[in-house]
């Protein structure tokens, strides 16, 4: 028998210990570096320029707007506007990435359009712009619109049906208790 080896043997590179632990070490620093930037992604996306929004975009002097600014990265922020003065703005979720506030436009605000000026952390922080329409008219109060539509007669038959369906389920549960 041979003391040596054949040179065709099964010795070749990637069976020797050494290089099978540079192709795991590889695999495992690859695996690591995916990680970190599928987990820094979240982060530094949080931290992009701000982005804001009023909703509507156009209301009646008196009405209501619902004020979000969203990717601040504080959980303090402030919104002005000609057309409601200051409103300070709060943190709607645990990251704080979105807040939130709501503001009545003055009723004596002037139509036309008004820049609304969002601050993230307040004073001296990251600023965001966004214009807000005031149009002619008061604002629309009372029942908000459920029935200024319906006539009275529409009402009473809604009324009546509602009382029946009512009546109808306390005859039958009646029934049930009593067999």
């Amino acid at each position: 028998m041979p003391d040596k080896l054949p040179a065709t043997s099964l010795a070749t590179p990637l069976a020797t210990p050494s290089a099978a632990l540079s192709v795991t070490a590889r695999r495992l620093m690859t695996v690591a570096a995916a990680t970190l930037i599928v987990a820094a992604a979240p982060a530094s996306l949080a931290y992009a320029a701000p982005s804001a929004g009023v909703s509507p975009t156009s209301v009646a002097p008196g009405g209501r707007v619902a004020l979000n600014v969203d990717g601040c990265g504080t959980r303090t922020g402030r919104a002005t506007s000609t057309a409601f003065g200051e409103v300070r703005l709060t943190p709607g979720n645990l990251e704080a990435t979105n807040l939130f506030g709501s503001a009545t436009v003055l009723s004596n605000a002037a139509t036309g359009t008004h820049r609304v000026v969002f601050e993230c952390g307040g004073p001296g922080g990251e600023r965001v712009t966004v214009s807000l329409q005031v149009t002619p008219g008061a604002a629309r109060g009372g029942t908000g619109g459920s029935i200024g539509s319906m006539s009275p007669w529409q009402i009473g038959i809604g009324g009546t049906l509602a009382a029946g369906a009512l009546g109808a389920g306390v005859w039958v549960l009646r029934r049930r208790a009593m067999a």
